[in-house]
C-alpha cells in the first residue's frame, strides 16, 4: 500500500512538471509603486523589488548632455539651449506595466508600459 502511494505521488509530480513545462511563462500586470529602489505591485496582490525584476534598456532613462563650447568670429548668439535633454524616460511611479513571469516564478521581465488610449 505504501508503494502505491509513493507511485501516485511520483505520477502527480510528473504531471505537474509536464503542465509547467507546457506554459513556461505567465503574463501579469503591475504598477510601479516606487522608483528608488524600484518596486512593482503586481495585480494588487504582491510587490516585487529590483532583485526579481529584469528591466530592458528601453525602459531606462537616457539623457544627452548639450553642454558645449565653441568660438566664432562675429555674428550673433542664438537662443540658449538646455543643459541636457531626455531622449527616453525611465520608469516612474504610477506607470502600468506588462510583466512576463519566467518559469519557476523567481524572475519577472518588464515587457513594456501599458498605454491607455
Amino acid at each position: 500500500m505504501k508503494n502505491i502511494a509513493q507511485l501516485a505521488n511520483v505520477i502527480k509530480q510528473a504531471g505537474v512538471g509536464a503542465v509547467q513545462a507546457s506554459s513556461p511563462v505567465n503574463i501579469l500586470f503591475g504598477v510601479v509603486s516606487a522608483t528608488n529602489p524600484l518596486e512593482v505591485t503586481v495585480d494588487q496582490r504582491f510587490t516585487l523589488d529590483e532583485d526579481f525584476l529584469i528591466i530592458p534598456e528601453s525602459l531606462t532613462e537616457y539623457k544627452v548632455s548639450l553642454a558645449h563650447t565653441h568660438s566664432y568670429s562675429g555674428g550673433t548668439t542664438g537662443a540658449a539651449l538646455p543643459d541636457e535633454i531626455v531622449i527616453r524616460r525611465g520608469l516612474e511611479v504610477g506607470d502600468a506595466l506588462i510583466l512576463i513571469r519566467m518559469q519557476g516564478g523567481n524572475q519577472f521581465l518588464i515587457f513594456d508600459r501599458v498605454v491607455s488610449s
